[in-house]
């Protein structure tokens, strides 16, 4: 058994000067990128590296999940790369630690799907995404009192806090929705699909004290119209107190990519984070989330 292993980032079209301008782009475990050209179309390239197969056969990959150093590292390299393709040619991001027995596996995958990938790139030309978060402040829920209300009984006092407590809270919440609202305005005037992920919980949600996370939706916007989208997602909290929206990007496609479907001998990556997390883990200091995207994203319209 080989001691490397096929590592693959993403789909990619060939075009002038990609292959030049990549030559010397490093990967996961600091592996030079290469290509890998389908059979019946060289035009249609999966942008790979070889890496240790002791990293990344499936046992040691469970294993490796669970070490958030480890999972990092991984993703902000693996998204470097992807980010460095979207520079230069459309892209169909691959899911982290997509990786296959070798070359000819991987090639075996690609030349499968050529023509969904074909087609996939070309719907995705000329296209980027943009994560849109709405947070909740910690501030904006009151914590539960220390003491009861003076000159109350105990009883009375707790129910009439309580009812206090909820309607701040309805009021948040459906400010929140405001702000939604607002942004799926946006997405309708310029997008042309959403992608609504399940909301962040765990580590990332819990980083810097960011506040619940209540959406947490991708949208993909042609290249001409990032900039008004943009404008109105940052202001789609104006008036709302307590309510945070968040925009990030522009990213690859990551959301609109769809997954490479692979032979028996490809890792299986199911408790593997998300693309949309690998740009979170790559853009901030914060470890990704292990999301399975499978069970966390909806398309639906803009």
């Amino acid at each position: 058994m080989s001691d490397r292993m096929t590592y693959a980032y993403a789909v990619a079209h060939d075009t002038e000067g990609l292959r030049e301008s990549t030559a010397a782009l490093q990967g996961v475990a600091d592996a030079p990128v290469r290509f890998v050209a389908a059979a019946r179309d060289d035009r249609l390239l999966l942008a790979v590296s070889s890496v240790p197969a002791q990293d990344f056969r499936e046992d040691a990959l469970k294993r490796h999940l669970e070490d958030l150093d480890w999972l990092e590292a991984v993703a902000r390299a693996h998204h470097g790369v992807i980010e460095a393709l979207a520079a230069r040619t459309t892209v169909l991001p691959l899911r982290l630690a997509t990786v296959y027995l070798d070359d000819s596996r991987a090639r075996d995958v690609l030349e499968t799907g050529r023509s969904m990938f074909a087609e996939r790139l070309s719907r995705l030309a000329d296209q980027v995404e943009w994560g849109v978060k709405i947070y909740i402040e910690p501030s904006a829920v009151p914590p539960s009192p220390a003491a009861p209300a003076a000159g109350l009984p105990p009883g009375r006092a707790y129910l009439r806090t309580r009812r206090q407590q909820q309607s701040v809270r309805d009021t948040v919440y459906q400010a929140a929705q405001q702000a939604a609202e607002r942004v799926e305005t946006a997405g309708r005037a310029y997008a042309v699909d959403r992608v609504r992920h399940r909301v962040q919980q765990g580590v990332l949600a819990d980083a810097g004290g960011a506040g619940e996370n209540v959406v947490n939706d991708a949208y993909l916007v042609p290249l001409e119209h990032g900039e008004a989208f943009l404008a109105d997602v940052n202001h789609a909290a104006d008036g709302l107190p307590g309510v945070r929206v968040e925009a990030t990007g522009p990213w690859a496609p990551y959301s609109f990519a769809m997954p490479l479907a692979g032979p028996k001998d490809v890792t299986d990556t199911a408790d593997a984070p998300d693309a949309t997390d690998t740009a979170d883990a790559a853009d901030a200091t914060d470890s990704t989330d292990s999301t399975d995207s499978t069970d966390s994203t909806e398309s639906v319209p803009p």
